[in-house]
């Protein structure tokens, strides 16, 4: 099993474009908290620095972190950003979510 978190090119890309606009917040901070429909939620915040314990994905100009207890929920996940007709967002193909909502960002395991 891949014990790693991915960025896709297109997450990466995106993330990117995004802290480009942003005077201070350079990182993007993925996290999983309790709640949603399904449980847990996915949370995505634009960051300043990291912590110590932090891992720390880099791909193209993007920088993604994620605190030691979302990444034991999210091991073997992908990030991907997917532009479609009804919004973009950030998704996770996560491997351990045994249900998830319609929406995409709640999930259960």
């Amino acid at each position: 099993m891949d014990h790693k978190v991915t960025v896709t090119e297109r997450a990466a890309k995106r993330i990117a474009e995004i802290v480009a606009t942003e005077k201070d917040n350079s990182m993007l901070r993925v996290s999983v908290d309790g709640g949603g429909c399904s449980g847990f939620q996915y949370k995505f915040d634009l960051v300043a620095q990291r912590e110590d314990d932090d891992t720390v994905l880099e791909r193209d100009g993007a920088t993604v972190l994620i605190d030691p207890v979302s990444l034991g929920f999210l091991v073997g996940s992908e990030i991907d950003f997917v532009d479609e007709l009804i919004g973009a967002s950030f998704q996770i193909r996560n491997p351990n979510a045994t249900a998830s909502c319609g929406c995409g960002t709640s999930f259960s395991i």
